[in-house]
């Protein structure tokens, strides 16, 4: 037996969320989900504008190795070993004091981490989704105070 629900108010609901965190002077900011099922999103580092998975489960957020030319990153070397989605030990470098910009909302002294993003781009490839330049963690959710609307397809930073 099939359960119905009635979903009438749910719009109206998500339109009042939305008022409320406009007047909480919170950014809202679009993004696609793709073949994946990846939060797709678009920002600048250094007013270069380029594509970034939104992951909550990245403690930081990060580029590869070929963002330190194309995002103008100075970058030193890091003794820490980055890990996640099937890699281990990974080489790192420390980019510091970057500007990060994402739809209206603006992080100046941004820190990211550079590493080999290799693995990522290619497991998106084999999916023929289109490869990333970085990635967006949870240093950029919490510090912008993050709100994630996974209906409308939006995150709201403060």
């Amino acid at each position: 037996m099939t359960k119905l629900y009635d979903l009438s108010g749910f719009a109206r609901k998500m339109k009042d969320l939305h008022e409320i965190l406009k007047k909480g002077k919170y950014k809202k900011i679009g993004f696609k989900v793709t073949k994946t099922q990846h939060l797709l999103l678009k920002a600048r580092i250094n007013g270069v504008r380029g594509n970034f998975i939104l992951d909550t489960g990245a403690s930081n957020s990060c580029v590869g190795f070929e963002g330190i030319e194309l995002f103008a990153l100075t970058a030193s070397k890091s003794a820490t070993k980055a890990a996640g989605a099937g890699a281990t030990g990974m080489f790192t470098q420390l980019a510091k004091d970057n500007e990060l910009q994402i739809g209206r909302w603006k992080c100046s002294g941004f820190h990211l981490v550079v590493f080999d993003l290799s693995h990522v781009n290619e497991a998106l490839r084999q999916h023929k989704a289109k490869p990333v330049q970085g990635i967006i963690g949870a240093d950029i959710l919490l510090q912008g105070k993050g709100i994630i609307d996974y209906y409308n397809h939006c995150l709201y930073l403060k």
